[in-house]
């Protein structure tokens, strides 16, 4: 019988858990999905564009996974526990700890494919993403225009209103800036986009420009009729990446390994960032069994079939998970704070609490 059990309790769960899951990446990479026909509308080559999607799903999975676990917990245990179900099995017999123990399995191996994505797979997919939109940008310079979207190149600022296949822009605004201030602003109706891939430059070529510098005591408008052209080297924007790896594009080994490097060093607050990110990761990949752990007796507790209860709860309760930690990750730079172990502060309070109530319900 126990087995029979087991199983029901399984199956319940793993139906709920795919149905969660597969609803919960599409809504986190559909702003990913969006962009990718941007792409592909721009002209650039549909397999580059789905080659990035591919590399930022295993990121939302670090997060869509416990999530859709802990729905799936509040789901299938409230409606167990509001048919009676649960209380029929102990009646029979059969423990708490009996009846969650398939889920426990469940929450276990889960927890260690998260740990998997955020140590490996999620980092070094995360830095190939990156590479792709770089690529794509050296490659098809063109689909960084995008009407209404302004674009940075050194110290102009370019937005256009239109654009055609031919490289025709209308409505041309182009600000020099000095820092957060506007020292000349250019502006046409139309203009011409070339492109010279080799070179890696692209040029921007107008008709009757009005040029405005701003200065200290007021401006000076300059309308020039003919022809002028602007140079931008679109290619040292993205070439002039750090060869040094921002930490979270790195995996647990090169992060570890350079841990150890600066701990030799002497330099506190690099070793508290790595150790912050690492922890954070650590966190993020036990967040299946924390909810397992805090959501079952809430689940059991509330003892509802309605399902917008269960997702409410369920938002609520990874809302307040998530956002600890990636709090905590914000002072990772102020080791005085101490934020690798702040990290953990909600975590252990999620399974301290969770690990008393489901023993307090046993003992009932």
């Amino acid at each position: 019988m126990l087995k029979t059990l087991n199983w029901y309790i399984a199956k319940n769960f793993l139906v709920t858990f795919l149905t969660a899951i597969g609803v919960l990446t599409f809504g986190m990479t559909g702003a990913r999905l969006v962009k990718v026909f941007e792409y592909i509308s721009a002209g650039v080559d549909s397999s580059a564009a789905f080659k990035f999607l591919l590399y930022v799903l295993p990121v939302a999975l670090s997060y869509t996974i416990p999530w859709a676990a802990l729905v799936s917990i509040m789901l299938v245990f409230g409606r167990l526990s509001a048919d009676n179900e649960i209380t029929a099995m102990r009646a029979c017999g059969v423990s708490i700890l009996q009846i969650v123990a398939p889920i426990i399995a469940i929450t276990f191996c889960l927890s260690c494919v998260c740990l998997y994505i955020q140590m490996e797979v999620g980092p070094t997919n995360l830095a190939k993403s990156r590479d792709v939109v770089k690529m794509v940008a050296l490659d098809s310079p063109m689909a960084l225009f995008k009407p209404g979207v302004p674009q940075q190149f050194d110290d102009m600022k370019i937005l256009i209103d239109s654009k055609e296949d031919d490289g025709t822009i209308r409505g041309v605004q182009i600000y020099r800036m000095e820092g957060t201030e506007v020292k000349q602003d250019i502006s046409a109706a139309t203009g011409r986009i070339k492109v010279d891939e080799k070179a890696q430059k692209l040029y921007i070529e107008m008709e009757n420009t009005v040029i405005i510098d701003y200065m200290k005591d007021g401006y000076q408008e300059r309308p020039t009729a003919g022809h002028s052209s602007i140079e931008i080297e679109y290619g040292k924007r993205f070439n002039q990446i750090s060869v040094l790896k921002r930490d979270k594009f790195e995996g647990f080994q090169a992060l570890y390994a350079r841990s150890v490097i600066e701990r030799q060093k002497g330099n506190k607050q690099r070793v508290c960032e790595i150790e912050t990110e690492l922890n954070q990761r650590v966190a993020m990949a036990l967040s299946p069994i924390a909810f397992l752990l805090l959501g079952l007796p809430m689940a059991i507790r509330t003892s509802r079939r309605e399902t917008s209860v269960g997702l409410f709860m369920s938002v609520l309760l990874a809302g307040i998970y998530f956002g600890a930690i990636l709090g905590a990750n914000v002072l990772r730079s102020v080791p005085q704070v101490f934020p690798q172990y702040l990290v953990w502060l909600v975590p252990v309070l999620y399974q301290g609490f969770g690990a008393y109530y489901i023993f307090h319900i046993a003992k009932r």
